[in-house]
């Protein structure tokens, strides 16, 4: 099963793994949350979603950390 973005681009926009995992959550929660309180089935799961955005530079460390 490959990994799809894979891991090298994704770590092109976060520098460690470890922040990678944080910043995916951090963001899959807020996508399930927001998703909820609008009353919205989502296609995919939150953290593919998440996961699309952070490969896709959608988001920025200084958003996810603040």
């Amino acid at each position: 099963m490959m990994l799809e973005p894979p891991m090298n681009k994704l770590l092109k926009q976060v520098p460690s793994r470890y922040m990678l995992v944080n910043v995916v959550a951090q963001r899959a929660r807020q996508v399930a949350s927001e998703a909820e309180d609008a009353g919205l089935s989502l296609e995919d799961k939150p953290v593919t979603i998440a996961i699309r955005e952070v490969a896709e530079g959608k988001l920025s460390l200084t958003d996810e950390e603040g």
